[in-house]
């Protein structure tokens, strides 16, 4: 199931990577990191954690994924992190995605959710997909 969970992950990246929206947002190229570089400016997408489900029927192998994805802002009040968060979720709810491996059945939105860090500068969105994909 990992492959198809990191083929996922790819086609995810280069939908987001190419949203002329996100890029106005977060820079062009974006700024969006599996693995974030400790001198990366704000705002910036993390593909965050996630999970794997056996999704198989009796006639059909499946696995269910779930996707975090987080926004990191550091502009003024959450407004920013919103908006970005708004345009991947656009981006992504029921794209039809390649998946390399796999086919996709659908990604659908799931939650958002926003919280100002501790630190009282740095704004989050935390959102949540669900995917089903078939071999």
């Amino acid at each position: 199931m990992s492959s198809v969970s990191f083929s996922l992950q790819q086609a995810i990246f280069a939908a987001l990577s190419a949203s002329s929206d996100l890029q106005t947002l977060i820079a062009n190229p974006p700024r969006l990191f599996d693995y974030v570089p400790p001198d990366s400016g704000f705002p910036y997408v993390v593909l965050g954690d996630g999970g794997e489900t056996d999704w198989s029927t009796s006639t059909e192998d499946g696995t269910e994924h779930s996707i975090q994805i987080d926004v990191w802002s550091r502009n003024t009040g959450h407004k920013e992190a919103k908006q970005i968060a708004e345009v991947i979720r656009a981006t992504l709810n029921n794209a039809a995605l390649i998946v390399s491996g796999a086919t996709l059945i659908d990604i659908r939105h799931l939650s958002t959710d926003f919280s100002r860090e501790p630190d009282g500068q740095t704004f989050r969105a935390r959102l949540r997909f669900r995917a089903v994909t078939e071999p």
